[in-house]
């Protein structure tokens, strides 16, 4: 069963008070990583979606670039890059996957799950473009690997991945294969993000994603996609959440359950929502559902948990509630109240670095800030 993530419920937004995330002051934003901007992050979790304790702490993965005059072309350059994170603090441990393995020209998000018995990961990521493309394309594709995880005094290490199968392909009928769209950053079209989750109803294994409908003659037809495993294959299925008309970019979905029900969240930005049309700020969304198969309902009756401040209205994003119902972002431009045109003024303002988590509640269809 598809819901809809109705403009209804967007144009609510206007009308009810909503949370706000706490500002961030930009002077005391210090990179974990000086001369690495990094970004979209996800823990290496269990298969109940629990954040692994490795080595005493949280072993991480992280979308990360040089630091470039212009923040926004680190997207042409993103590599997945793995850290380890403890009470000390956080620990580089370089490169996630070795030059050329990839088959795109850059990495994007996706999610990790340990095996039961904390010896081996498998990766679930975006291949963004073609590897030895002469220049850089939008294509998207869904890839899986795994490699072995060992523990050498006291630092975590993944051995020799094993080569990176496409777990599922855009059909062009469900979700578009043209991820062209307008070819600037908040026009593309998406098949990305693919986020792991096992039902916990009947083990079912399911890859959520961000996606664009194929059938839509809208240029905003963003959705919750969703493969399930069956007999060791992914196959496509409906998406359980639309945003057709409304919106073009739903974008790292995940599923997290809490309390016997299923609460599917995603980040979006206000430039991407439908004009004219309502729209919402800059924040994490999500539905809820009593199962897998919907229907989903939004939360606070708009979608919207919660969002930056208003004068800070793009100052973190890229948002994932984990199993524990904290939330981790990243740092992007603070102290800005409006998108920069100037790259120079971007520069300086983007943090590049992992923001401090904050804590959810949910209760049914209701969610807040802790």
């Amino acid at each position: 069963m598809t819901s809809v993530w109705s403009a209804h419920a967007v144009a609510a937004i206007a009308d009810k008070p909503f949370a706000t995330l706490p500002l961030i002051d930009r002077a005391a934003v210090v990179p974990v990583l000086p001369g690495i901007d990094l970004w979209d992050y996800w823990p290496v979790q269990e298969i109940d979606g629990r954040t692994a304790v490795i080595a005493g702490g949280a072993l991480h993965m992280l979308l990360s670039a040089p630091v470039l005059p212009d923040p926004d072309s680190r997207h042409a350059l993103a590599r997945l890059r793995l850290m380890h994170q403890t009470a000390a603090g956080w620990r580089d441990l370089g490169p996630l996957l070795p030059d050329g393995f990839s088959p795109g020209s850059r990495e994007w998000s996706g999610s990790a799950i340990v095996s039961p018995e904390h010896d081996r990961v498998t990766l679930y990521f975006t291949a963004a473009g073609f590897r030895g493309e002469a220049e850089v394309t939008f294509a998207q594709r869904l890839f899986e690997c795994s490699a072995p995880l060992s523990v050498s005094n006291g630092l975590p290490a993944l051995g020799a991945w094993s080569e990176p199968v496409e777990s599922v392909i855009a059909d062009g009928v469900i979700y578009t294969r043209d991820m062209a769209g307008g070819g600037a950053i908040g026009t593309i079209k998406a098949f990305r993000d693919p986020a792991w989750f096992r039902d916990p109803a009947d083990g079912g294994e399911y890859l959520v994603f961000a996606a664009s409908l194929a059938a839509s003659t809208s240029p905003w037809n963003g959705a919750v996609g969703l493969a399930r495993r069956e007999q060791g294959q992914w196959t496509l299925c409906p998406p359980p959440i639309t945003a057709d008309g409304l919106n073009n970019e739903l974008e790292r979905p995940h599923i997290v359950h809490h309390a016997g029900r299923y609460y599917c969240f995603w980040s979006t930005q206000r430039k991407v929502f439908a004009q004219p049309g309502p729209a919402g700020p800059n924040g994490l969304y999500g539905m809820v559902a009593e199962a897998m198969s919907g229907p989903w309902l939004p939360l606070n009756d708009t979608g919207l948990v919660f969002a930056n401040p208003a004068e800070a209205p793009i100052q973190a994003y890229s948002w994932q509630v984990l199993h524990d119902l904290s939330v981790i972002s990243f740092v992007d431009r603070p102290g800005l109240a409006e998108e920069p045109v100037d790259p120079a003024v971007a520069r300086r303002h983007f943090g590049g670095t992992p923001a401090q988590p904050v804590q959810l509640a949910l209760e049914g269809q209701s969610a807040r800030l802790a």
